[in-house]
C-alpha cells in the first residue's frame, strides 16, 4: 500500500513542554537568554581553534567537530520551542515532524561516536604516546571524522526507515516539545512491538555499550596517569574528567529515555528538555573552561577584535 494511502496523518499537535502560562513565559525567557549568550560561545571555540596555528593537535581539531555538532543540534529544537511557547496551537507537518526526528539522531549518534574517538585520542595520547604522532596523523583523524558523521547517517536512517513504514491514521497529538522516536511510534495504527524493540536496540542498547565501553576506557586511562609521574600529570587528569563529565552529562539522558520500553514517565520531559536545549550548547563550554590553552587562544582573539 502506498503511504500516501495508508497515511492520513498529515500534521502533528505537540503537547509542549508545559500548560502554565507562567512557567512557559519563565522557561522561554531563560532559553532565549541561554541560547544568546552560550551558542555564540560554540562558534567562538571553532573560530579559536581555526585560527590559532598553536591548537593544531588531534585533541583540538575534534574538540572543535564537538563545537559544531553541538551548535547544529541546538538548532534542531531549540528555535521552534521558542516559538511554539508563543503560540496557542503547536503544529508540525508530518514531513517536518520525520526530518527533525532524522536531524535529532542523525547530529545526536554522531556526536556519540565523536566521544569514542575522543576517548580513543586519549587512550593514545597517555598510554601510547611514542605512537602518538604516528597513529593519530592529520589523514587519520579525518577518516575518524567521516567515519562518525557515517555511523550517526546509518543509526538515523534506520529509525526513519521504521517510522516511514508506520500508518498513521489518528491520533496526532505528540506528547512532547518535539518529534521522537518513542512518542511517534505510540502513535502508529498498528502493533508496534517489534519496532518498538528493534528502535531499543538501535537506540538504547547501543547507547549503553558505548556507555559503559567509554567509562571503562576511561578508567583505564586515569589509572594510568595516576600511576604516572609525569610532568603532565594534571593536565592529563583535567582533560580526562572533563570528557567523563560529557560523556554523563550525553549518554545519561539517552540512556534514560531509549534504554527502556517506550511507555511514559513523568520525568520523560524535563530529561528530553536538559538532553536536546541545555547539554548541547554546555558540553564545549565545559571543555573550554577546563582547557587552558584553548581560554588563552580565546582571549586573545577577543582582545584583537576589541583593539579592531
Amino acid at each position: 500500500m502506498e503511504r500516501e494511502n495508508s497515511t492520513v496523518v498529515t500534521e502533528f499537535i505537540l503537547a509542549g513542554l508545559t500548560q502554565s502560562q507562567d512557567v512557559q513565559l519563565l522557561v522561554f525567557t531563560l532559553v532565549l537568554i541561554f541560547y544568546l549568550i552560550i551558542l555564540p560561545g560554540n562558534f567562538l571555540i571553532i573560530l579559536t581553534i581555526r585560527s590559532d596555528p598553536s591548537l593544531t593537535a588531534p585533541l583540538y581539531f575534534f574538540l572543535g567537530n564537538l563545537a559544531f555538532l553541538d551548535a547544529s543540534y541546538s538548532f534542531i529544537v531549540a528555535p521552534r520551542m521558542l516559538v511554539d511557547f508563543l503560540s496557542e496551537k503547536k503544529v508540525i507537518s508530518y514531513t517536518g515532524c520525520i526530518t527533525q526526528l532524522f536531524f535529532l539522531h542523525f547530529l545526536g549518534g554522531g556526536e556519540m561516536l565523536l566521544l569514542i574517538v575522543m576517548a580513543f585520542d586519549r587512550y593514545i595520547a597517555i598510554c601510547r604516546p611514542l605512537h602518538y604522532s604516528t597513529v593519530m596523523n592529520p589523514r587519520a583523524c579525518y577518516a575518524l571524522l567521516l567515519a562518525q558523521w557515517l555511523g550517526g547517517f546509518v543509526h538515523s536512517i534506520i529509525q526513519v526507515a521504521f517510522i516511514l513504514r508506520l500508518p498513521f491514521c489518528g491520533p496526532n497529538r505528540l506528547d512532547n516539545f518535539f518529534c521522537d522516536v518513542p512518542q511517534v511510534i505510540k502513535l502508529a495504527c498498528t502493533d508496534t512491538f517489534v519496532v518498538e524493540l528493534l528502535m531499543v536496540f538501535n537506540s538504547g542498547l547501543l547507547t549503553l555499550l558505548c556507555f559503559l565501553g567509554l567509562l571503562a576506557s576511561y578508567a583505564v586511562i586515569l589509572c594510568r596517569v595516576h600511576g604516572s609521574s609525569s610532568e603532565g600529570k594534571s593536565k592529563a587528569l583535567s582533560t580526562c574528567t572533563t570528557h567523563v563529565i560529557i560523556i554523563l552529562l550525553m549518554f545519561g539522558p539517552a540512556i534514560f529515555i531509549y534504554t527502556r520500553p517506550f511507555t511514559a514517565l513523568s520525568a520523560d520531559k524535563v530529561v528530553s528538555f536538559f538532553h536536546t536545549v541545555i547539554f548541547p550548547l554546555m558540553n564545549p563550554v565545559i571543555y573550554t573552561l577546563r582547557n587552558q590553552e584553548v581560554k588563552a587562544s580565546m582571549r586573545k582573539i577577543l582582545s584583537q577584535y576589541m583593539v579592531c
